[in-house]
């Protein structure tokens, strides 16, 4: 058993499976989640369950935060049931989730003047590497901070990129996932063409997927859309949501991500037909019912 106490906030697609990972590794866990039914499994297994992020971060040394978007990182970091009121001056804070580069920033500030370290460390990954211990983290923050939560880091994963100061782990996962939304809405539009011109739709996607297009984020998408399945294992609502952070970002830096912004178009228009809880892949129907 580890003597590093571990706090985890977020127990959804990918928290739920990073928060096991550390407690199969045998640190010290409590869990904070908005609807603590998610938390009955871990429990069971060991897992203290907090009943706010204060709670839960009160006695850690290592808090990490895997939600969906900044509104929701706000709301478990900072107020006064945030976890940051309950960390103690030397905790290390770390924010896995997929956020802006501004909230980023901010939190990573609002650590300093509490006195703890800060990392930024979002993954690339599904819900299986998750599960699986095979997320790669992005990291952005000092390397002595890094040193100290590549232990925790390491049950979770199997890659640690360490990327520069803070925030750099949060711009890499933005540009990372642009491009993966681009790759995917561009597929939906092809499968569409595909299936409306008459072609032997078996063929033509051997040729896609088999080809120089056929990038594994291509090819598990192009299953899902031809089964249909979209069983989410990465929402469409959140690819949307981050395609709009990587827009703002891009325009910080006077770059016009146009292959984004037609991405994201094709998100909004599935999410308006009531796909936002869905797989990603999902984008393809509305494309699909024209």
């Amino acid at each position: 058993m580890s003597t590093t106490r571990v706090a985890f906030l977020g127990l959804g697609i990918m928290g739920s499976g990073m928060a096991r990972r550390i407690l199969d590794a045998g640190f010290p866990l409590s869990v904070f989640n908005r609807n603590p039914d998610k938390a009955a499994s871990l429990a069971s297994a060991g897992a203290e369950v907090a009943p706010s992020a204060r709670k839960a971060a009160a006695h850690a040394d290592i808090i990490v935060s895997m939600v969906a978007d900044d509104q929701a990182a706000r709301a478990v970091w900072l107020g006064k049931d945030g976890a940051l009121a309950g960390a103690a001056p030397g905790a290390l804070c770390i924010e896995s989730s997929t956020a802006s580069v501004g909230w980023v920033s901010e939190l990573s500030a609002a650590a300093a003047a509490k006195g703890c370290e800060f990392l930024d460390a979002p993954v690339t990954g599904s819900r299986g590497h998750a599960a699986g211990g095979e997320l790669r983290f992005l990291v952005g923050g000092t390397a002595s901070a890094l040193e100290r939560a590549t232990p925790v880091l390491s049950a979770m994963g199997k890659t640690i990129n360490h990327l520069g100061p803070a925030g750099s782990g949060a711009l890499v996962k933005l540009i990372n996932n642009f491009v993966c939304g681009v790759q995917v809405a561009s597929f939906a539009e092809a499968l569409a063409m595909i299936e409306r011109s008459g072609l032997d739709r078996a063929g033509a996607l051997e040729v896609l997927t088999q080809g120089a297009p056929g990038s594994p984020l291509v090819r598990t998408v192009a299953a899902r859309m031809t089964a249909g399945d979209y069983t989410p294992n990465f929402f469409l609502k959140l690819m949307a949501k981050d395609l709009t952070y990587a827009i703002q970002e891009g325009r910080g830096l006077s770059v016009e991500l146009a292959t984004a912004a037609a991405a994201l178009a094709d998100f909004q228009r599935a999410i308006a037909a009531g796909l936002g809880d869905s797989d990603m892949a999902a984008v393809a129907e509305p494309l699909r019912r024209r």
